[in-house]
């Protein structure tokens, strides 16, 4: 079987860059010429076995950060970008993938300004008076951009996670994080108690008061939150000024999702998580058990474990309410969602609603020919009395079927065949005989034959 061409050039630069070493000074370090290194750099030539290995030797580094990255994403995003109806013919999938790896601030840069457009497209079509103000901008939406941070982040930010870490084990074994909580709170002369109150909590008059109506690991999780605002803001206000945010609502959004995500790894701690983990398989409700947490709060976190020599699974999570709208995405693997509209009908996220409490399970490949094991499931979230509304979500969490013999939910499975095929979203979806697409994919021509009529009026040519 060939081998795959490893090209990554921007990584090699991002790597001389931190070290702050000429070109010259780190070819001899690699034990390559000078001009083979630039040509590597540019992504003219693959990056050898034999740089590899001397990055790994040299400076430690983890190899697998080579292949990983903003790419995919790019690719992903910019795909669907540029397949707008604005534009006649969007450009082919291979000059994508060379903007992406070779000019990342260039494909970035077109996104901002497809981002733009549509927010100007939508402002004109709803007849939207704030064009017409004076402090109208044509700015993201500071919901937008936020989840485009975390999204190009990986999901994963170092600092505040061994921040997280340090705090859970404190003695370098995992602690019960409640008494932490409680104990740095005080030291902070905050109080903490329960109470009937709207919502899940609120800070007054020195006292941190949770919702008694909460399920545990919301409490749980709500008073490390608290913790990360009083005892994490310098880490908490750097990293926001490393991400230069558009808007003060923005960087406000944020700091919230920091302080989220500051508490998701203080509740589960990177290293004795990853150990767990792997013990257990990923059996999500094992881990649940093990940690006081929720099943969506260990699916999310397994969707996290990117720390650089130190990797989990890779695991795409998404969540999505019952009209199919996503809520939460992020994917450490090649699969990406789509940044507008829904998920694809064929996934079995959307079937979690008719199970509730059970896990499903699902063998999908997507049209690039990757096959993954997707789970699936519903989760609820009462509001804690009669007539209090309840929130339902659905879940799902994968990764490629390489790494399925990982995790439990492949035991009985045969994982050579039964594959069901997914996309991304109709309208960029390749797949020509799909009896759910809801429109017409915009990289395809349509052929119409009014003497013949299948599941759909059109035929996609291929």
């Amino acid at each position: 079987m060939a081998t795959q061409k490893l090209y990554a050039g921007v990584k090699l630069r991002e790597t001389r860059a931190r070290l702050g070493l000429t070109q010259k000074a780190f070819a001899e370090k690699l034990g390559v010429s000078l001009p083979y290194l630039n040509q590597m750099e540019n992504n003219h030539r693959p990056v050898s076995a034999g740089v590899v290995l001397a990055l790994a030797q040299e400076f430690g580094f983890d190899v697998t950060e080579l292949s990983t990255g903003d790419a995919e994403r790019l690719v992903s995003d910019l795909r669907e970008a540029l397949s707008d109806p604005v534009l006649a013919a969007p450009p082919p999938l291979a000059d994508l993938r060379l903007a992406a790896s070779n000019a990342p601030a260039l494909a970035r840069a077109v996104l901002d300004l497809h981002r733009a457009y549509r927010r100007t497209h939508e402002r004109l079509a709803s007849l939207d008076e704030a064009l017409a103000r004076e402090d109208a901008t044509l700015q993201p939406s500071p919901w937008e951009e936020v989840r485009d941070f975390f999204h190009y982040c990986d999901n994963y930010l170092d600092a505040v996670d061994r921040a997280a870490e340090r705090f859970a084990c404190p003695d370098g074994g995992r602690a019960d994080p409640v008494p932490l909580a409680v104990a740095a709170l005080e030291k902070a002369g905050l109080t903490v108690e329960l109470a009937d109150i709207p919502g899940l909590r609120a800070v007054e008059a020195g006292r941190v008061r949770l919702s008694s109506r909460a399920a545990a690991p919301t409490r749980v999780f709500q008073l490390l939150h608290q913790v990360a605002l009083v005892t994490q803001d310098d880490l908490l206000e750097a990293t926001l000024d490393l991400a230069r945010f558009q808007s003060e609502t923005a960087r406000g959004i944020a700091k919230t999702g920091l302080a989220n995500y500051f508490a998701g790894a203080a509740l589960l701690p990177y290293r004795a998580f990853l150990e767990a983990a792997r013990a257990e398989r990923h059996d999500i409700e094992r881990l649940a058990d093990l940690f006081g947490a929720s099943i969506e709060q260990v699916a999310h976190r397994l969707s996290t474990l990117q720390r650089p020599g130190a990797k989990g699974v890779p695991f795409f999570f998404v969540r999505v309410d019952q009209a199919g709208t996503i809520t939460k995405r992020h994917s450490a693997t090649r699969l990406q969602f789509a940044r507008f509209g829904g998920a694809c009908p064929l996934w079995n996220v959307h079937r979690a609603f008719e199970a509730p409490g059970r896990f499903l399970r699902q063998l999908a490949e997507t049209p690039d020919g990757v096959r993954y094991l997707c789970l699936a499931r519903e989760v609820s979230k009462p509001g804690g009395a009669w007539g209090a509304p309840v929130r339902r979500f659905a879940i799902g969490l994968g990764c490629e079927i390489r790494h399925a013999r990982e995790l439990v939910y492949a035991d009985d499975l045969d994982l050579g065949r039964g594959f069901e095929p997914i996309g991304i979203s109709c309208r960029i979806c390749e797949r020509a005989g799909c009896h759910q697409r809801s429109v017409p994919p915009l990289e395809r021509r349509l052929r119409i034959d009014p003497d013949r009529r299948g599941l759909l009026p059109y035929e996609v040519e291929t």
